[in-house]
């Protein structure tokens, strides 16, 4: 059996790209940072016949509560083949360059940035024992330079300095992560799941969450001739999902 780790897995994106790594048969570890939360989750996709879940309490801002996660999962597991660094915020309001405070970047990119690569050092080790190792960071079209500086991009006018910045800065840790296992069986991409409907926009995205969810597990379940290094929207590019950074 093949295990995977979700961040931000007791909702939204995060709760349906496990669902489908569970229907895949993967056993599904549900990061979630209140664990009362993560437990209801669970309960859910157990309620669906999905027995292969199980909640753990990881707040991904936190150092202990990372390293908690990583003793609470190698306690059961020594291979961690799949890892989702979903979890991530908004960052509230301004969003403007000039008032934007500068604790509003530091919190967002506590979460967005630092808090993948916390839980992505954290369980490294465990995805080496892997034959086939994936990492998936969930980012978004809006932190592509070269599309949000292109006045054709349909979400050109949708300028957000913290969120947008703190994606470009997860982009960028994808690409040298991809760099430095390059020539091992890692695959690890940055994967934009759509404008989607749910709390984190205010239930305002045209997409759904299963679909979201679709193009999130595809790049975690890719063969060893899959992609890696790469940035994917499949909202942005129908053909072949690639998108530049």
């Amino acid at each position: 059996m093949k295990y995977a780790l979700v961040t931000g897995a007791n909702k939204s994106i995060g709760f349906e790209v496990a669902r489908q790594l569970a229907r895949e048969g993967i056993y599904v570890y549900l990061g979630s940072r209140n664990i009362v939360s993560g437990r209801e989750a669970a309960d859910t996709l157990k309620a669906e016949g999905l027995e292969n879940v199980a909640p753990v309490q990881l707040d991904i801002t936190d150092d202990a509560s990372v390293a908690k996660a990583r003793q609470a999962i190698g306690a059961e597991t020594q291979v961690l083949d799949i890892l989702v660094n979903n979890a991530g915020i908004f960052g509230g309001y301004p969003q403007t360059a000039v008032q934007a405070t500068i604790d509003q970047f530091k919190a967002t990119y506590d979460a967005n940035v630092f808090g993948a690569v916390r839980v992505t050092q954290a369980f490294i080790d465990l995805m080496k024992n892997s034959p086939a190792p994936r990492i998936v960071n969930v980012s978004s079209s809006q932190g592509s330079l070269t599309l949000h500086s292109d006045p054709g991009y349909k979400y050109y006018d949708y300028k957000a300095a913290v969120y947008l910045s703190s994606k470009s800065a997860l982009n960028m840790y994808t690409v040298v992560l991809a760099y430095e296992f390059k020539d091992t069986p890692f695959k690890i991409n940055a994967v934009c799941p759509g404008y989607t409907k749910t709390d984190f926009n205010g239930h305002r995205g045209p997409g759904t969450v299963p679909d979201a969810g679709r193009r999130v597990v595809k790049y975690a379940l890719i063969d060893e001739n899959g992609p890696t290094g790469k940035f994917f929207s499949e909202e942005n590019n129908a053909e072949t999902g690639e998108i530049p950074w």
